[in-house]
């Protein structure tokens, strides 16, 4: 830290550089993050050995049975090395995590493995273990996870076998993550509102001295992909890879764009979200006996009870209102809605998303019916979807940076996934 006051102090022209420097960055790779004016900015870049200079970004995240869909169902079609997997450390850089999960105990698990250098600084009542070993925070909030992506993605990438796994009933089943033997560590870099790209260096930096074997980052820029020694998740895995270390980051949400893909740098694993054969289907049945198929995750039962349709502009208090925007009512019985994606969303009242067309039949049926009832029926999971198919929100190439390189390497389920979440955060899936 020493040599990068000596550099503020240098290029600032003040011997003290209080507030200035942010994050300094010395266990696996040498920089630091501060606070500079434009002209500062320009005097660092031109100093000897300088390889980048660049303005911090805001960050975002992104995001049952899919490992049965790709023949990898427990017991069978696999070959596990226990020993192995019990021997091997994944890395999530996130929003943290929520130890108590179930995903997490550490049930049958032994010591940690030796080559662990990393520490338990979860914050306030947060405790690790054999599992979950390892804890670090870069938000001032403690790692205990407040928005639940961090715990979604460190339970597929390496949670527990949980048995009778269900969102209310919902796609029942086990959940499980990739390698359910391996410990994890959590560094928790976002906050429910932004991840600093300074806290993403920081991360990377304790992990790869930490000693983890794998790096899982769920979080980009949300926009088109930078050029490497501007992206701090390229900076981080290059620094990794050099250690061994294989970084796994996701491909973004902003499909089905082409060149949405933001993470293309060769040395990182880029992962695009596809669909299993199983999709949450929530029927709309009308009074006149027609069916109609919508997409969310309902946990709501109605028990089959017809209520009044009413379309947007009247009184919805006791009925169902039929809309055009995408969001529930707070006062109708349900909602339904014209927003028909290849994946269901979840609300906090009964909802159901219907394709333009059905939409467009169920509006003109409630404007050409007197007295117009229906119905909104509880999720149920099909399995006849044909897949994989890419999903709509999934980031698409090609690469921005070296047209040459294929970006996204790889899909993987990334649709209506059944994971662990925080209680404190939106369940997700």
């Amino acid at each position: 830290m020493s040599h990068h006051v000596s550099i503020l102090q240098e290029i600032t022209g003040e011997s003290s550089i209080d507030g200035r420097l942010v994050r300094s960055y010395k266990r696996s790779f040498n920089g630091f993050a501060a606070r500079l004016s434009e002209p500062e900015r320009e005097k660092i870049a031109e100093m000897e050995g300088v390889v980048s200079v660049f303005r911090s970004k805001k960050l975002q995240i992104q995001t049952t049975a899919s490992w049965d869909f790709m023949g990898l169902k427990e017991g069978k079609n696999t070959k596990r090395n226990l020993a192995v997997e019990s021997d091997t450390i994944v890395g999530l850089i996130d929003t943290g995590i929520w130890p108590e999960s179930e995903s997490f105990s550490d049930k049958g698990f032994g010591p940690p493995p030796k080559k662990w250098k990393g520490v338990c600084s979860g914050g306030k009542n947060f405790t690790c273990n054999n599992k979950l070993i390892g804890a670090r925070d870069y938000t001032r909030e403690g790692t205990r996870d407040l928005d639940g992506h961090g715990s979604h993605t460190s339970s597929i990438a390496a949670g527990n076998a949980v048995s009778g796994a269900s969102f209310f009933g919902i796609g029942n089943g086990t959940a499980r993550g990739g390698v359910p033997a391996a410990r994890i560590a959590a560094y928790k870099v976002c906050t429910s509102t932004e991840c600093g790209s300074e806290a993403v260096l920081s991360a990377f930096d304790d992990a790869i001295a930490d000693g983890v074997d794998f790096i899982s980052i769920s979080i980009g820029g949300g926009g088109a992909a930078r050029r490497y020694e501007e992206d701090t998740t390229a900076i981080g895995a290059f620094h990794a890879m050099a250690k061994g270390i294989l970084t796994v980051n996701s491909a973004g949400n902003s499909g089905p764009k082409p060149t949405s893909v933001g993470s293309v740098a060769p040395w990182i694993l880029t992962v695009g979200a596809s669909t299993t054969n199983r999709e949450f289907l929530t029927k709309v049945v009308i009074q006149n006996g027609k069916t109609l198929f919508g997409r969310s995750v309902n946990a709501f039962d109605l028990q089959g009870k017809n209520y009044p349709l009413v379309f947007q502009g009247s009184e919805a208090k006791g009925k169902i209102l039929v809309s055009v925007y995408s969001f529930s009512s707070d006062v109708a019985v349900a909602t339904i809605t014209k927003d028909y994606k290849n994946y269901a969303t979840i609300s906090s009242r009964p909802l159901s998303a219907l394709s333009p067309d059905d939409f467009d039949f169920l509006v003109s049926y409630v404007n050409s019916t007197k007295s117009a009832q229906g119905t909104v029926l509880k999720t149920e999971a099909d399995f006849n979807q044909k897949a994989p198919k890419v999903a709509s929100f999934s980031s698409r190439g090609p690469n921005t940076i070296a047209v040459d390189l294929l970006k996204p390497d790889i899909t993987a389920p990334g649709v209506e996934i059944l994971a662990a979440y925080s209680p404190l955060g939106s369940p997700t899936f």
